[in-house]
């Protein structure tokens, strides 16, 4: 063949197209293999890694509501154990400094599988970033969010977030009642299997949510409430809250539905007091919540009845509208939870009384604007005196349920409700 200025130009041309193929070829298999070789993490209930995880939109699988007065920390690493709801394979964390007055620093955050008390699954740690650092610095009345994490995340399952304090913060911003032990040890030691030198704590300190991504999503519901969705009085330590056992129906019914418990032990409708009341908090523990399609208010307004002046039932009326208006506003479905009966508690009177019957009696009402209504009045109280729990469910107080009166609360929930 006579070698000409035209044949080596189209050699090279075809050169160039077998460079471009091969590279494709190569990063095709290096896709593959980085798929097939990516940490597995906690083993259980483990959802299959979706190919577009990038374009996989978040869903909140475990939050607080947020509140002022929590700890100080100083050189010290916290570690906190929280349940999920749903699961995923890409994980990211939110820390807040909501309610400090300082910056907040934290270091060598690591999220790995809860085994028992302090001990983690060492194996399974997975470094949190924030930026791409290894630290990050929370200026007060600010949230930061870390980087997406490849983590394996098991629908149900325990899992612990683990961060080194390295300078003083004197109150952080924290859920007052966790309802569970968490840990704070000496040190950095947060890539430890079990912390040294341990000391328990029972709020949870700066941790404000975990997200997940899971292709077969369904979207968040945030159950917004008082003490009785906070848990308060369940068994410790055994996520047996109402909430909890929601999640767990959820599960068991092959639903993809987050579940967002945003419960404040004593909190109010109306007023402020444990806690921003629902009508201050609820851009922040509903509307601004990850991937969140519905919510569920249930039991804030009975500590509103139980003050010396009780709201009659006009001005709770009202304030639940406020609630209403503003889910529809945010595009959120809302759903209306009656009030559990409580005479025979502390603080029950007669006018208390007249105004959580006018709020039920609104609530199952026609045209009251609720998107669903949820019965736990009916499904908790004494068939004889539905003034009063009934025995089976009353931790004693008279005001709170126990664990199978949780249980009767998770039922009366319509799964039905959460269709898109």
């Amino acid at each position: 063949m006579k070698w000409t200025r035209k044949t080596t130009l189209a050699l090279s041309a075809a050169l160039v197209v077998l460079v471009v193929a091969a590279v494709v070829f190569v990063r095709r298999d290096s896709s593959r293999s980085n798929e097939t070789a990516a940490d597995p993490g906690p083993a259980a209930a483990q959802p299959t890694p979706s190919a577009g995880s990038a374009e996989t939109p978040w869903t909140g699988t475990w939050a607080v509501a947020l509140q002022n007065g929590g700890p100080a920390f100083e050189r010290q690493t916290v570690r906190q154990v929280m349940r999920t709801s749903i699961g995923g394979d890409t994980v990211r964390i939110k820390l807040s400094n909501e309610f400090g007055s300082d910056p907040l620093t934290v270091s060598a955050v690591y999220l790995a599988a809860h085994q028992r008390t302090s001990t983690v699954d060492a194996s399974t740690n997975a470094h949190v970033t924030f930026d791409g650092g290894d630290s990050v610095t929370i200026e007060a009345g600010q949230t930061a969010v870390s980087d997406p994490v490849e983590f394996v995340l098991p629908a149900g399952g325990d899992i612990a977030v683990s961060a080194y304090v390295p300078r003083r913060i004197g109150s952080v911003t924290q859920h007052a009642f966790a309802n569970r032990n968490n840990y704070v040890a000496a040190g950095n030691q947060s890539t430890k299997a079990s912390l040294s030198g341990v000391r328990t704590f029972d709020n949870y300190a700066f941790l404000a949510g975990i997200d997940v991504r899971n292709a077969e999503s369904e979207g968040a519901v945030v159950t917004l409430g008082a003490s009785i969705t906070d848990g308060f009085d369940s068994t410790f330590n055994e996520n047996r809250r109402w909430p909890d056992q929601l999640a767990r129906r959820l599960v068991g019914a092959n639903r993809t539905v987050g579940v967002l418990n945003a419960g404040i032990s004593g909190n109010m409708l109306t007023q402020d007091g444990a806690g921003q009341s629902a009508l201050n908090r609820f851009d922040r523990d509903v509307v601004q919540q990850t991937g969140v399609k519905w919510v569920i208010f249930s039991d804030a307004a009975i500590n509103d009845l139980g003050g010396d002046r009780p709201p009659g039932g006009e001005e709770l009326i009202a304030a639940l509208q406020q609630l209403i208006q503003r889910s529809h506003d945010a595009g959120i479905k809302i759903y209306c939870a009656t009030l559990t009966p409580y005479k025979g508690a502390g603080y029950w009177n007669d006018e208390g009384e007249a105004g959580r019957d006018a709020l039920n009696d609104f609530i199952k009402g026609d045209g009251s604007g609720c998107d669903g209504v949820i019965d736990f009045d009916t499904a908790t109280h004494d068939q004889s005196d539905p003034t009063r729990y009934d025995s089976r469910y009353d931790t004693g107080d008279h005001l709170h349920p126990n664990d199978a009166g949780m249980e009767a609360l998770a039922a009366a929930v319509d799964l039905g409700l959460f269709r898109v």
